[in-house]
């Protein structure tokens, strides 16, 4: 196997894929980049046997062939050369040598047979989406799924695919962000589909606010979306996703209306002086005007106050702060609604008069 190739034109797929590279591995080889030179193209495949990512790039090939390198050093070592260098690759007696001028690099290889192949995806479905959409969908949403929960099917986000509507949701039992995309999805049964953790973030970091459209296909275990050079593949988690309907707060008839940047900076403010491990901040809504308070077990305190409209005469509630800056950051309004029944309820963050993008946080008892 040999071949040549620009020193910026390696980098960008191996920078795309190497997210991908967990530092810890079981399998050695999973450590690795599967490098195939074809055809006058390199592919750089990367996988952690749930996600894989490739990304194609035209090479100057003169053997054809195919071999696994460690990822991250090789990554280090392209990014680390001097703009414009030309990049010679080959292989021989089991050492991949990389020459650019007068630098030389000979790294450990493994075996391509080694490298895991994901299943073929067979589509049950092909759903069309503009990329921004679907990038809205997720970047709206996904900072609301679980990290490592025993309830697995927490670890992901959901994909709720109705006839003239897609949904995406994540919930991690304390906090719940929905957000929906009017979208004659033409499918031919609603659907849904857990999408893991790292698939998402893999694929939210694919995506940019382009006008292209994406394809997604369905397939029974795995979804696969080809955007260009690159072919993302991520298996399904294989479970039920909660109820999340029944979460989101019906007739809550308090509503405070407040400027959202106001909020938000205050909120900020006050979290430095929040307990560090349960991030609680006090609201008290009273007379015009809501006040954010903040403890920590050091009898710090922080207080901020800001105007706002509400429909009640008063009422305090604890939050998680950072589950509420995060639904904030989430809605684009300049002015943002909270929904609730009493102190004890759930909260219903959103948009005021549109429900594209709700959020539901927990109430802290503090």
């Amino acid at each position: 196997m040999k071949f040549s190739i620009q020193r910026e034109v390696f980098l960008q797929p191996l920078s795309q894929v190497v997210g991908v590279v967990e530092r810890r591995q079981t399998l050695p080889v999973l450590a690795n980049f599967l490098l195939v030179a074809r055809d006058g193209q390199l592919s750089v495949t990367g996988t952690d046997m749930e996600v894989e990512l490739i990304s194609t790039v035209d090479a100057d090939v003169d053997q054809e062939g195919e071999i696994t390198v460690p990822a991250r050093k090789l990554v280090d070592i392209v990014r680390a050369l001097p703009d414009g260098s030309g990049i010679t690759f080959s292989v021989s007696d089991e050492k991949a040598t990389m020459s650019a001028g007068r630098s030389r690099y000979t790294l450990a290889t493994l075996p391509a047979a080694e490298f895991p192949a994901t299943d073929q995806v067979e589509s049950l479905e092909d759903v069309s989406l503009d990329e921004s959409e679907l990038k809205t969908l997720l970047d709206k949403t996904s900072f609301a799924m679980a990290n490592q929960d025993v309830r697995y099917y927490l670890n992901g986000l959901l994909m709720d695919f109705r006839g003239k509507q897609l949904r995406t949701v994540a919930t991690d039992g304390h906090r719940l962000a929905v957000c929906d995309v009017a979208k004659e999805v033409n499918i031919s049964q609603d659907r849904q589909i857990i999408v893991p953790r790292k698939g998402v973030l893999e694929l939210a970091r694919m995506l940019d606010d382009g006008d292209g459209s994406v394809t997604l296909a369905l397939g029974r275990n795995h979804v696969r979306l080809v955007k260009g050079s690159m072919v993302f593949t991520s298996k399904l988690i294989d479970g039920r996703f909660p109820d999340y309907e029944a979460v989101i707060p019906v007739g809550a008839d308090k509503q405070i209306l407040v400027d959202r940047d106001a909020f938000t900076r205050s909120l900020q403010r006050a979290a430095i002086l929040s307990n560090e491990k349960y991030r609680g901040v006090r609201l008290e809504a009273a007379a015009g005007s809501l006040k954010i308070v903040a403890h920590n077990p050091q009898h710090e305190e922080a207080v901020e106050q800001i105007e706002a409209e509400m429909n009640f005469d008063q009422l305090a509630v604890g939050f998680n702060v950072t589950y509420l800056l995060d639904a904030l950051t989430a809605i684009e309004t300049e002015q943002v609604s909270m929904e609730l029944k009493d102190a004890n309820s759930s909260c219903l963050v959103s948009a005021p008069d549109s429900d594209l993008n709700r959020h539901v946080v927990m109430p802290l008892k503090l």
